[in-house]
């Protein structure tokens, strides 16, 4: 009995956590089918969220992601990833720690289950307008405005002037005197926000309260209040836990009642000041501004801007423009006669900046280029155009003649493009993503809208708030173009349809809320071929549509409610994008003119079997690669010998191979596509992009890759144990992503080059790894890794055109970059290393270059272009270079590192040029970012005076 009551001691002790203990146990299978439900709920969600985003960066008005999906996403990816080394680590468990791995599942479980609850709505909108009030504005050069510029600024500065209106003709250089001011003020950090507000003609009271909304990224907080006065007080809130800010309305019309939209009178007590920017010195002396006049430029400073032809004012740089490269002095002059004789018979100041405009549009020979021109006074104003979507715009109109190749109708439309990007009568913008737009100047607008109100075929009201369609009265007989675009049209009324339109093409209610459209609206309407009713709510359309007998393109992307699809015969493009059709339409196999459909449908169920090969015409062809119900057959896709454009899936190596095949057996390129291979995906909208995700069966066998192709993706190809064929079918690869395929050991295996000739990836220029666990070298041979016989075997083209390199969760890696291979990477900028728990050095040099070189001599490292290091969660790493080595990189800009905790050292570092001195030597504009603890920790004993010359910025 003495052993019962210590060992019912100990079990009273132990109780309550092994009780816990055994439930793990026994409940394992229990909590591994929790953990891969819960696993797949984040994967899908995240997929939904992205697909979203993206719907919502391609379609129009200049949006950007929010942060805080951005940031979700981020953490979402890093969790699907941790998640991933709790399964592995499940699987491998032995029998006696069962138990504590499933608590390991039930912790991430429960971690997965209250990540997802945080998730973006996705009934909300996850992008905003932009740019955002904190971004810098894309500026142009200032010529003669100087002096206006200097005078809003120091009104600026001066604490008793609250609000200023500058005021001036169209197109002197308002906007572009405010985008400086903008700039100017983030850079000089004196105000805690600056918001940006660009009012049009059209704008309306929730618009300006939308706008700021979204300039402060809080639109979201006012969507949901539909009455304008308690709107008016959630923003008056919102600006005001804002603190001290400037307020800049750009382009105000009329006058605007701040307590009305919502704004707070700037005052003493809030620091704040309110700018605007109009046509009329009245509008500044209503809103008691300070009034600064933009005057036109002097005789000398419009010559020096003629002369140059950049930037604004607007007038000099068109009428500039439009004679631009023409040397004739009598030509010359003819063009100055005609301008100022049409000038003088009109009246107005207004009036005569647009008749000056209007001389560059009619000096444009080509009559289909003015119809080019004018369609994007369709669009509503300060309105951002996709380039692309507005080639297919003029394509569809029919301004482009038909030619062999859609390729060669895009190429011209380009032409066009440039045209009228030349004669500035269109702005280029280049978004921070790299996304090509094009817009209107607002009194470029103004000019194209007094010649289309000279002509009856064109009705112009988009972006004009209206809430229903426009009376009967206003329907004229001989109307061709009807834009109403992104007004507030929820329903159609019967009412005030149009009865005849006899002469209609074009009717576009893209953006409009409306839910459903009458029987009657396509009746009496024999001309209509364009119809965009894309982003819109309908559920579905009336059968009437199938009595256009003319209606050859049909947009209805975005249109999220749309369920089903009437038949059609005669179409040449449909866009079904975003939709959520489950079935193909009915008659779709005899839509044989077809030239264009975009089937990028999640809910659509299948692809009938036989329906694509009657679509012989067909040019550009998209298909949704994340559902798995519509993968692509070769032999459906082997009559389209026509297509140029395509995105889809396919399930399997041997399909695609075979699809590729027929195409180079037709002699015939894509130009343009986005290929899935299997059933695991990596988001990306790239062009030229094959993905092989998923595939367990595939060993890197020879693919058939498209000739041009670009981006290469590759995820979940657990057999695959590198990706060289010995024909280089990769050397046009610009970018490699390679992402969880646990049996890759390298990038390229030399040994499997069947020739000296071939040269893998020599054009990769982005090189991004992720979760490969037997990843330990990115070029490996028979006679090992970093061998002084690697070198000898490594073609030095390879990798040699690498500018960013990313390395995430590779747990086999130990030296990231050998020596011997820095040769070839003498383009490299970027280096990104994170969470490899092995990794023990980022730059290396071999044993045999240690004794060849002896164990004193220093070994240099010669990276000229190397601008960045990130590294971050790298437990084993001990130094960035050898201890051996010095780095000879002058451009390096900063070392960022986060828990890295057995780094103790900076190496040194020697000049491109000379010897130098590496121990008080470093790169110019070199930053060391990391916290204060890490800072303190590390060892100068080998280079005292190191830590004197660098500049450390904790975070």
């Amino acid at each position: 009995m003495e052993y019962v009551e210590p060992g019912v001691g100990i079990a009273n002790c132990l109780g309550p956590p092994l009780c816990k203990y055994l439930k793990y146990h026994r409940k394992l299978n229990d909590y591994v089918r929790n953990f891969g439900r819960i696993r797949d709920e984040l994967n899908c969600k995240m997929a939904d969220i992205e697909r979203q985003l993206k719907a919502e960066l391609l379609s129009p008005g200049g949006k950007i992601p929010k942060q805080g999906v951005e940031n979700w996403l981020k953490d979402a990816k890093e969790m699907i990833a941790e998640a991933q080394d709790v399964e592995i680590k499940v699987r491998n468990g032995r029998y006696l720690c069962r138990a504590w791995n499933e608590k390991l599942v039930d912790e991430k479980t429960r971690e997965m289950k209250e990540f997802l609850d945080k998730a973006p709505n996705a009934s909300e909108a996850l992008a905003m307008d932009g740019p955002s009030g904190g971004l810098p504005l894309p500026t142009s050069e200032l010529v003669g405005e100087e002096a206006a510029r200097k005078e809003i600024w120091a009104c600026l500065m001066q604490e008793e002037v609250k609000k200023i209106g500058v005021w001036g003709m169209g197109g002197v250089g308002k906007t572009t005197i405010m985008k400086h001011i903008h700039n100017d003020i983030l850079k000089e950090q004196r105000f805690e926000r600056v918001v940006w507000d660009a009012i049009s003609k059209e704008s309306s009271v929730m618009k300006v309260q939308d706008d700021i909304a979204s300039a402060l990224k809080l639109k979201e907080d006012l969507a949901i209040e539909g009455d304008k006065l308690r709107r008016a007080a959630i923003l008056s809130e919102m600006l005001k836990k804002v603190g001290k800010h400037v307020l800049i309305l750009d382009d105000v019309w009329d006058e605007v009642s701040l307590e009305e939209v919502g704004i707070p009178e700037p005052s003493d007590s809030n620091g704040c000041k309110l700018v605007l920017t109009t046509r009329s010195e009245h509008v500044c002396k209503y809103m008691d501004c300070t009034v600064i006049k933009v005057k036109p430029l002097s005789a000398q400073q419009a010559l020096t801007l003629f002369l140059k032809c950049a930037g604004l004012p607007l007038i000099i740089v068109v009428v500039a423009s439009t004679l631009k490269g023409e040397e004739k002095p009598l030509i010359w002059k003819n063009a100055l006669r005609e301008l100022k004789e049409t000038v003088e018979k009109v009246e107005g100041v207004e009036a005569k900046v647009i008749e000056r405009l209007k001389f560059s549009f009619d000096h444009l020979k080509d009559e289909k280029v003015k119809y080019c021109f004018l369609h994007c006074a369709l669009f509503p104003e300060d309105f951002e155009i996709w380039k692309d979507e507005l080639i297919e715009c003029w394509i569809e109109e029919g301004f482009i003649d038909d030619m062999a190749t859609r390729h060669e109708m895009e190429g011209k439309g380009q032409v066009i493009l440039k045209k009228l990007e030349d004669n500035c009568l269109l702005e280029n913008i280049t978004t921070e993503f790299g996304l090509h737009r094009i817009k209107m100047h607002d009194a470029v607008r103004d000019m194209a809208l007094s010649i289309t109100r000279m002509n009856p075929q064109y009705m112009i009201q988009a972006g004009s708030q209206l809430e229903e369609l426009p009376e009967k009265e206003q329907w004229s007989p001989d109307i061709e173009k009807v834009s109403l675009m992104y007004n507030s049209i929820s329903e159609v009324s019967i009412g005030v349809l149009p009865t005849k339109c006899q002469l209609l093409t074009t009717l576009l209610l893209r953006g409009n809320p409306v839910k459903k459209i009458p029987y009657s609206l396509f009746m009496n309407k024999p001309c209509l071929s364009v119809l965009n009713l894309s982003f819109t709510k309908i559920e579905s359309l009336p059968n009437s549509i199938s009595e256009l007998k003319n209606l050859t393109t049909l947009f209805l992307r975005g249109c999220y409610q749309l369920r089903d699809l009437p038949c059609l015969v005669k179409l040449k493009k449909l866009d079904l994008c975003w939709t959520e059709i489950e079935e193909v339409p009915e008659g779709m196999d005899l839509l044989i003119k077809l030239r264009y459909l975009d089937l990028q449908v999640f809910t659509l169920k299948e692809i009938p079997a036989g329906l694509l090969p009657k679509l012989v015409h067909l040019q550009h062809l998209s298909f949704d690669v994340y559902n798995e119900k519509t993968s692509l057959k070769a032999e459906e896709m082997e009559p389209l010998k026509k297509l140029e454009c395509f995105t889809g899936r396919f399930e399997d190596i041997n399909e695609f191979n075979k699809f590729i095949a027929s195409m180079q057996q037709s002699k015939k390129n894509l130009i343009k596509y986005y290929l899935q291979v299997g059933s695991s995906f990596m988001p990306t909208a790239r062009d030229k992009t094959v993905t092989i995700g998923g595939v367990q069966n595939w060993e890197g066998e020879l693919i058939t890759h498209p000739i041009e192709n670009q981006h290469l993706n590759i995820i979940k190809c657990d057999y695959l144990r590198n990706i060289v064929d010995d024909n280089s079918s990769l050397k046009n690869a610009i970018e490699l992503r390679i992402y969880e395929c646990k049996g890759i050991e390298c990038v390229v295996s030399l040994s499997s080059l069947a020739s000296s000739s071939a040269h893998p990836f020599q054009s990769v220029e982005i090189l991004d790894l992720q979760h490969l666990p037997k990843l330990s070298a990115l070029i490996m041979n028979d006679a090992g890794i970093g061998s002084a016989t690697t070198s000898t075997f490594a073609p030095s083209t390879t990798f040699s055109h690498l500018k960013k390199f990313y390395l995430q969760r590779c747990s086999s890696m130990k030296t990231l970059l050998p020596h011997w291979l820095l040769p070839n990477l003498q383009n490299l900028e970027e280096i990104h290393v994170g969470a490899c728990s092995q990794l023990v050095e980022i730059l290396g040099a071999a044993t045999s270059e240690v004794e060849e070189k002896g164990s004193d001599a220093l070994i240099k490292f010669h990276l000229p272009k190397l601008g960045e290091v990130e590294l971050w969660r790298l437990p084993n790493l001990k130094s960035i270079c050898s201890k051996s080595g010095v780095m000879v990189c002058d451009s390096l800009q900063l070392i960022h590192i986060t828990r890295c905790d057995k780094l103790k050292r900076i190496p040194p570092f020697v000049p491109l040029v000379g010897n130098g001195q590496p121990f008080a030597y470093a790169p110019p504009s070199l930053t060391i970012r990391s916290s204060t603890e890490w800072w303190e920790w590390l060892e100068w004993d080998d280079h005292p005076n190191l830590k004197n010359v660098l500049r450390f910025n904790p975070f």
